[in-house]
């Protein structure tokens, strides 16, 4: 029975922390939370077995609800709130007495796979982040961001797949940081409705684009190269980290391939829309991920390898 107290702003929470959730069967709820919400990336593909994609969902749940609680409240006083709260049940579950439903069928995965806390922790701070810094200065910066609020999911997945060292660590980080960023790239404008812009003000600066014309969802030369710059960056970047997938044995192999071509194709739709991310949320259909995902199994065929 869960006897901890549950948020006190229940009516702002109710959307996504619904009442009876305490009644929902913890794999399940983690399971739906991953697969109603979408993703340019796969969340556990169907090569992944069954047992495991269950833990991979579990960490996704843990991510989309700290989202959720960070993005969806439009206050950012009270997703402080939620969010120290949630930190609470972190340690809670770390210290074997997990509440919430999802932290129940996390504290498996955790013991499973003898995870860390750090990168949990890392991206509620990463969230907490998001409500009192609004605008990065440099690309630096928004790297430094990055670390915290996408690199961890890498470096649980690699955990997952038995993975802990170093050098394959940081290609993850790589490809992570790089969804990211294309992240930021196709939602502009929703993150800027949300009070926040995530292109660096130096190179806003440097290509003679204004938040005034961001604003008024303005596309002209200086915003077409404006984000000509940011996409050739974030394609190098997914370069770099294309080699883990080499790295990896067995299915899990394919889940990290998707990440990089997942994102390659999403600044690729980018381009196509002539770097109008204005008109709504680019993104990548259900049948082309498919067809990354084939197109990877053939190649693993040709190559001899299964």
């Amino acid at each position: 029975m869960y006897t901890r107290s549950q948020p006190a702003d229940t009516e702002a929470t109710r959307a996504f922390l619904p009442a009876d959730v305490a009644r929902v069967a913890p794999d399940k709820l983690c399971r739906k939370l991953a697969h109603t919400h979408y993703e340019n990336f796969t969340v556990g593909s169907i090569l992944l077995p069954r047992s495991l994609r269950r833990h991979v969902h579990n960490i996704y749940a843990y991510c989309r609800v700290c989202d959720d609680l960070a993005d969806e409240t439009g206050d950012p006083e009270l997703s402080l709130r939620l969010l120290a709260w949630w930190r609470e049940e972190l340690d809670a579950c770390f210290e074997g007495r997990p509440g919430y439903p999802v932290f129940r069928a996390l504290r498996e995965t955790v013991e499973c796979f003898d995870l860390p806390i750090r990168p949990f922790q890392n991206l509620i701070s990463a969230f907490e982040q998001d409500q009192r810094v609004t605008r990065y200065a440099t690309f630096e910066e928004l790297l430094g961001y990055c670390s915290r609020s996408a690199n961890p999911v890498g470096r649980l997945f690699l955990c997952l797949l038995g993975y802990r060292d170093e050098a394959r660590m940081q290609l993850a980080d790589l490809t992570c940081t790089a969804l990211q960023l294309a992240n930021f790239w196709q939602d502009i404008s929703s993150d800027y409705a949300r009070g926040r812009i995530y292109v660096p003000l130096e190179d806003m600066d440097r290509f003679g684009y204004t938040e005034a014309e961001m604003e008024n969802r303005i596309v002209n030369a200086s915003f077409v190269r404006l984000m000509r710059f940011e996409i050739t960056r974030t394609r190098e970047l997914f370069q770099r980290g294309a080699p883990l997938a080499g790295l990896i044995a067995g299915a899990g192999a394919a889940d990290v391939a998707l990440f990089t071509a997942s994102g390659m194709a999403t600044l690729a739709a980018i381009e196509r829309n002539s770097y109008n991310v204005f008109r709504g949320r680019i993104t990548v259909p259900a049948s082309t991920k498919a067809l990354l995902l084939a197109r990877w199994c053939a190649r693993r065929i040709l190559t001899g390898r299964t």
